[in-house]
């Protein structure tokens, strides 16, 4: 089983950044993959940014070039850097991760993004 707590979560103006955190209960590289999910008001949950155990990246057309997942083997954190931020980027965003087969997820940390 993997507990994951994520934090950084607020409110931003349009063009501004956040760094979101997610703090896991395993070590990170025993993980075979994290991600990042958003899910907005009457959206569906998607993929915003993944990270496999051997350094590979995806991520939303949507995104590229402005967020970047990453972590910290040492803190068994991964990180999603969010720069030149959206409205649309506004969501609830979970952190995920794929352990023996099976999904976990965080409880979610509110961002919004808004004058």
């Amino acid at each position: 089983q993997v507990q994951l707590v994520e934090s950084g979560g607020g409110l931003v103006q349009p063009g501004g950044s956040l760094r979101l955190s997610c703090a896991t209960s395993r070590g990170i590289l025993s993980i075979s993959a994290m991600g990042w999910y958003r899910q907005a008001p009457g959206k569906q949950r998607e993929l915003v940014a993944r990270l496999s155990t051997d350094g590979s990246t995806n991520y939303v057309d949507s995104v590229k070039g402005r967020f970047t997942i990453s972590r910290d083997n040492a803190k068994n954190t991964v990180y999603l850097q969010m720069n030149a931020m959206k409205p649309g980027d506004t969501a609830v965003y979970y952190c995920n991760a794929l352990y023996h087969s099976m999904n976990y997820w965080g409880q979610g940390t509110q961002v919004t993004v808004s004058s």
